[in-house]
């Protein structure tokens, strides 16, 4: 699939078949996940891979106001590593780098999924401490967003995207 129809066929799927995803389809999205820019190329970001049913479901129980009628078999949990971040790049890298360095990655992997015909949504929100106690993650690491991933349940649909003459500003605001 051409870069451009990707991007444009990726659409946020909440509902996914009880199939699993192949380990060689999650690889490929993993490595694509750490050919995301970072800051400094320091990589301030961590993932952690969930793939056992009981535990996405404890991590659904976490979340604010979303719904999984039908949850993914397998869900990446994207942080930022603020110890490291924070070493490079002081405060500003600790409260912001690795939380971009984090998105960026997470944006490679979704992008990826739908490259390889798989269905995805990026979830932001969610109770921090709840997910940092089910990923087992020390004080350092503070989770930023799940990526759910599978085949999908539903024919993903289109939302309506914003033209860009309300969204661009060229050379100011």
């Amino acid at each position: 699939m051409d870069f451009f129809e990707t991007i444009r066929k990726r659409h946020s799927v909440r509902e996914f078949l009880p199939k699993g995803v192949e380990n060689e389809k999650i690889e490929k999205i993993l490595e694509a996940a750490n050919h995301a820019p970072s800051a400094g190329n320091n990589q301030g970001y961590e993932i952690v891979v969930l793939e056992e049913p009981l535990r996405i479901v404890e991590l659904l129980k976490s979340l604010v106001d979303q719904k999984f009628e039908k949850p993914a078999p397998v869900v990446l949990v994207f942080c930022a590593n603020e110890k490291r971040s924070e070493v490079t790049f002081g405060a500003r890298g600790k409260s912001l780098y690795g939380i971009q360095d984090a998105s960026f990655a997470g944006a490679y992997a979704q992008l990826a999924a739908a490259g390889l015909g798989l269905a995805s949504v990026w979830v932001g929100a969610f109770r921090d401490e709840d997910i940092r106690k089910i990923i087992a993650a020390p004080d350092h690491i503070r989770p930023v967003g799940l990526l759910s991933i599978g085949y999908p349940a539903v024919d993903p649909t289109s939302t309506p995207r914003r033209q860009l003459t309300e969204l661009v500003h060229r050379d100011k605001y």
